[in-house]
């Protein structure tokens, strides 16, 4: 059964907008040593489309916005690699990228849910 909050429980507007900030400041600091760990090719590929990453209920999110179809197809063609980057971020992570047309669904994928490189059975 659900319980009101009482107001003297609740955040201050003050407290809230310093946990924005901070968490602001993080994701800056968290795409800044992302791309320093990326190899020379990974990060050309980042550097043809926007991104930037967004912590949301404790779980970091890597948003991809690509605005052509070959940086979008360069960019799903590299997701074990970024998956394997975040995982040295986070635990619980996911990377959402957006293709270039409006109207399509963005691919998301939870790292959690993914094989690593390693368990893919070889040919």
């Amino acid at each position: 059964m659900y319980q009101p909050v009482h107001p003297d429980d609740l955040p201050s507007e003050r407290t809230i907008k310093l946990s924005e900030i901070l968490f602001r400041q993080l994701e800056d600091k968290i795409k800044q040593l992302f791309y320093q760990n990326c190899v020379h090719s990974t990060r050309i590929v980042l550097s043809n489309c926007h991104w930037y990453f967004r912590i949301n209920s404790g779980i970091l999110m890597l948003i991809l916005v690509c605005h052509n179809i070959e940086p979008y197809q360069n960019i799903t063609s590299i997701i074990p690699q970024l998956t394997q980057q975040l995982k040295l971020f986070a635990n619980k992570a996911m990377i959402s990228v957006s293709p270039p047309i409006a109207s399509e669904i963005p691919l998301v994928v939870n790292i959690e849910n993914l094989l690593s490189e390693e368990d893919y059975p070889s040919s």
